[in-house]
């Protein structure tokens, strides 16, 4: 008797949930409404201009030597020193990075006759990102009185670009729309909604300085560095509906 009511009663709640699930299978999906009135593209352009508070400079020692383990051992000393020099002056370990090691002969070149080896070349450089651009020139005269006698050139940047971007893509939306109601207005129409949105990408493209080889002594004073503004630009296209 116990199974036959229970048997009735799974019966009757599976009667009753069947339908349900019909027609929550069976409920149509939304969708976009239609459009009906007059579309309109916009291309628009965003841009965001700041002080960069990130300084990337690659810097290091060369030295010569009549073999190649005397300018290579010259060479470790040096750059012992300004890796030291880095440090003390701020830097932290991981925005130290070695960029490029090399030791190659320097060549008389004869006509008729092979090259003559003259001596031994050692290069060695590191890439510093420097979090305070203030510091920067400080950075630079410690490390050429350490020793550093090659400076490649300076770029900056921003720590958080995707911020900058924000703002850039604010000002690229509120152009679009700008833009959409003068065409608007032009037409005798009016703005009735936002139908699509696609961005193109940003962009925020380094500033780079270039610099010459440096002497191995220190300047009396910090080098001037000027860091400007780095402009970082987003591109959007918004498709618009005119009524």
């Amino acid at each position: 008797m116990r199974s036959t009511k229970a048997a009735l009663a799974f019966a009757a709640f599976a009667a009753f949930a069947l339908p349900m699930t019909a027609a929550a299978q069976t409920q149509p999906a939304p969708h976009a409404a239609p459009v009906q009135g007059t579309l309109l593209q916009i291309n628009a352009e965003g841009r965001s201009e700041a002080r960069p508070d990130l300084a990337t400079i690659n810097m290091g020692v060369t030295t010569e030597g009549q073999t190649a383990q005397a300018a290579q051992q010259e060479n470790a000393r040096r750059m012992a020193a300004l890796n030291q020099a880095l440090r003390r002056a701020g830097l932290a370990e991981r925005d130290i990075q070695t960029s490029n090691v090399s030791v190659h002969p320097q060549q008389q070149w004869r006509e008729g006759e092979p090259p003559l080896i003259t001596g031994y070349q050692a290069n060695n450089t590191v890439t510093a990102r420097v979090r305070n651009v203030d510091n920067l020139g400080r950075v630079i005269d410690a490390a050429v009185a350490a020793g550093g006698n090659t400076v490649h050139g300076v770029s900056f940047s921003h720590q958080n670009p995707e911020a900058q971007l924000d703002i850039a893509r604010r000002n690229a939306i509120a152009e679009a729309r700008r833009r959409a109601e003068l065409y608007a207005s032009a037409l005798g129409m009016q703005v009735s909604r936002i139908v699509a949105v696609s961005e193109g990408g940003g962009y925020a493209p380094p500033i780079v300085v270039q610099a010459e080889r440096m002497a191995m002594s220190a300047p009396a004073a910090d080098t001037p560095v000027s860091p400007g503004e780095v402009t970082t630009t987003v591109n959007v296209s918004v498709t618009f509906e005119l009524r």
